[in-house]
């Protein structure tokens, strides 16, 4: 799926096959920030205003927003995996962040369009 970019916010593009509209949400927060238009210029430019809007609300709030991607998650792989990886991560003297890191970098290279 592509997504929409702005001011470091991803915005998704979904088709509304009833109405014959397109919506999409802001990706990767909590937050619900949700934007429509009925053609693809008109989505970029709701998607626009509602990060903007997003971010006027949470200054007048004094709210700190979301952010996506914040560059931190857990993840759950098991005890044997999670045993496996950090012995590799010994063995190669790194922390298990860096060989998780690696090991993402590694996939994304080889199976991820860009």
């Amino acid at each position: 799926m592509k997504h929409l970019s702005y001011k470091g916010y991803l915005g998704t593009i979904e088709p509304d096959l009833d109405s014959g509209t397109l919506f999409g949400k802001l990706a990767f927060i909590r937050d619900l920030v949700t934007y429509e238009a009925t053609d693809i210029k008109e989505l970029i430019r709701e998607f626009q205003v509602s990060v903007d809007g997003y971010l006027e609300d949470c200054a007048e709030l004094g709210k700190m927003p979301d952010t996506p991607c914040k560059g931190s998650f857990n993840v759950r792989v098991g005890h044997d995996l999670h045993m496996a990886a950090s012995v590799a991560a010994s063995r190669e003297n790194i922390s298990l962040n860096d060989l998780a890191r690696r090991a993402l970098s590694e996939y994304i290279a080889h199976h991820v369009e860009h």
